[in-house]
C-alpha cells in the first residue's frame, strides 16, 4: 500500500516538473480581480463622462464627424488605455510575486512564447481598433476589443492555465453579442473586461494561488 502511494507521488511529481517545463503557471488570481476591478472603475468613469456632457453611449455612435464627437472618443479611448496599463501592471506585480514564492522564474522560454501568443492578436485587434475609431466605426470598437482578446487568452490558453481558455472563449461570445446590440456595447465591455476578469480571479486564487501560499 506505501509503496503505490509512494509510485502515486513520484508521478504526480514528475507530472508537475513537466507542467513547469511547457506552461506558465505564475498567473495570479489577484491579477484578474484587480482587472476587473479597474475594468468596472473604467466602465463607470465613462458613463460618467458622458452623462455630464448629456450624450448617451447610443447617441456616441451615430453622432458624424466633428469636435462634439471627438472630444467622448478620445475620453474612451483614453480611459481604456489607462485601464489597460494598469491591468497588466497589475498581471505584472502579482505574477513576479506568486514566482518568488514558489522559487519560479517569472521569464523563462514558456514565457516568452505566452507572450508572443498574446501580443500577435492583442496588437492586431488594437491597431484595427483605432482604424476604426479613426473612420469613426464606434460601434465596432467595443465589440472587436472583446473579440480580439478573446482570440488571445485561448490563443495563450496551451502555455498556461486551461481557465483562461474559458475565458477567451466568454469574451468571444460576448464581443459578437456586442455587435448585435452595438447600442449596449458599453455595459458588455464592462462584463467582459470586469466581470468576468473577478470570476477568473476567484477561480483562479482558489485552485491555484491558495496551494501557493499553503507551501510559502
Amino acid at each position: 500500500m506505501k509503496q503505490t502511494e509512494k509510485h502515486l507521488q513520484d508521478l504526480s511529481e514528475i507530472r508537475q516538473i513537466m507542467e513547469r517545463s511547457t506552461k506558465f503557471l505564475s498567473l495570479s488570481g489577484w491579477a484578474g480581480i484587480l482587472a476587473g476591478i479597474l475594468a468596472i472603475l473604467g466602465t463607470a468613469a465613462a458613463f460618467l463622462y458622458l452623462d455630464n456632457r448629456a450624450i448617451s453611449y447610443e447617441t456616441l455612435l451615430t453622432m458624424p464627424r466633428g469636435d462634439a464627437a471627438n472630444a467622448p472618443l478620445s475620453f474612451l479611448i483614453a480611459d481604456a488605455m489607462i485601464v489597460l496599463v494598469l491591468a497588466l501592471s497589475g498581471a505584472v506585480f502579482f505574477s513576479y510575486r506568486k514566482a518568488k514564492k514558489s522559487g519560479e522564474k517569472i521569464w523563462s522560454p514558456v514565457t516568452k512564447r505566452l507572450v508572443i501568443q498574446l501580443a500577435v492578436p492583442l496588437v492586431t485587434g488594437g491597431i484595427l481598433v483605432l482604424i476604426l475609431a479613426g473612420q469613426r466605426n464606434v460601434h465596432l470598437v467595443a465589440p472587436f476589443t472583446l473579440v480580439f482578446y478573446g482570440l488571445a487568452l485561448v490563443n495563450a490558453g496551451k502555455y498556461t492555465t486551461r481557465e483562461i481558455v474559458w475565458l477567451g472563449i466568454a469574451q468571444i461570445a460576448t464581443g459578437l453579442a456586442a455587435t448585435g446590440w452595438s447600442q449596449h456595447g458599453l455595459w458588455f465591455w464592462g462584463a467582459g473586461f470586469g466581470i468576468y476578469h473577478i470570476i477568473y480571479g476567484i477561480t483562479l486564487y482558489h485552485k491555484y494561488d491558495r496551494k501557493t501560499v499553503a507551501h510559502g
